[in-house]
């Protein structure tokens, strides 16, 4: 490569690193500062209190029950989507009449804003006109109809459902691609040899799709774990923080409570649980290149 257009790709990087530095860089480190002090956002004078911001986030009930909704926040990211991306996947593959168009319709959820998504659903939840109550008192389960954002026992399944029509068309999209790396005259030899057509899935098609299955669930646990906007606008963490997700609790302690440095404190938790899982993924991908390579 010649020095003149070293210098040019140089030149091309600076304005995209420069950018990505100011919005990405910058405030992530000022977070690991912030974190030992007990700033509140606003006053150019504060103290700095070392590991106290740290030691106070493991003794906070409060944050013990936001790992515990951000726990079943997670793994019900992980199930629901995969499950049902998986099925409609395996359904749309098949030559059915208008899979196309099914497969717009189930893709669409993913394209909208989850600002957008949790405005459909808070209509979908409401306790008085809402689609979901009008239809269980049309089919005569009046009983069962509730207010579902505003009871501690459901606002956080609720939310979680909005969540999973969201990212559902996304793990089918995945599978569905890798669904075409399949060999057709592996699926033709085992129905020649007598293999039921639920045989093929469990014993042919699942274990192939194990690639697009990593992709899938190592998507769904990033996404659940920065998934904020969502949560916040159906419920904001409440009713009484029955759905409280750490992005939420840290947001709530930083920026209604004015507690900044214990808020970065509890940021900066959530940013190594995150790397723990991204170094996971990509050590998994690592592995998969090789296997499949």
């Amino acid at each position: 490569m010649s020095k003149y257009r070293l210098v040019w790709r140089i030149s091309f990087l600076l304005i995209p690193l420069g950018l990505y530095t100011v919005i990405v860089i910058g405030p992530l480190l000022y977070s690991f500062y912030y974190s030992f002090t007990n700033w509140n956002g606003f006053s150019p004078i504060y103290d700095f209190v070392g590991l106290y911001n740290f030691l106070k986030v493991f003794r906070d009930p409060l944050f013990a029950n936001a790992i515990k909704n951000t726990l079943i926040w997670t793994l019900s990211a992980i199930l629901l989507p995969t499950l049902l991306g998986l099925f409609l996947a395996l359904m749309l593959d098949t030559k059915i009449k208008g899979s196309n168009f099914y497969k717009s319709i189930f893709y669409l959820p993913i394209c909208l804003a989850p600002i957008v998504v949790g405005q459909i659903w808070i209509w979908i939840y409401q306790p008085d006109w809402g689609l979901l109550n009008t239809l269980l008192s049309g089919l005569g389960f009046e009983e069962y109809t509730l207010a579902w954002l505003a009871n501690p026992k459901t606002s956080l399944i609720a939310v979680i459902i909005a969540w999973s029509w969201q990212q559902t068309g996304l793990a089918m999209v995945i599978f569905l691609s890798g669904l075409t790396t399949i060999p057709n005259n592996l699926l033709e030899a085992a129905e020649i040899d007598g293999a039921a057509k639920h045989q093929k899935i469990f014993k042919i098609v699942i274990p192939l799709l194990k690639p697009s299955t990593i992709v899938v669930v190592a998507l769904s646990v990033i996404n659940s774990l920065k998934g904020f906007d969502i949560v916040y606008i159906m419920t904001d963490g409440g009713p009484f923080h029955s759905s409280d997700t750490l992005a939420i609790f840290m947001y709530n302690e930083s920026f209604k409570k004015y507690l900044m440095g214990y808020g970065s404190a509890i940021s900066v938790v959530l940013f190594m649980i995150t790397l723990v899982i991204i170094i996971f993924y990509f050590r998994q991908i690592k592995t998969l290149d090789k296997l499949y390579a």
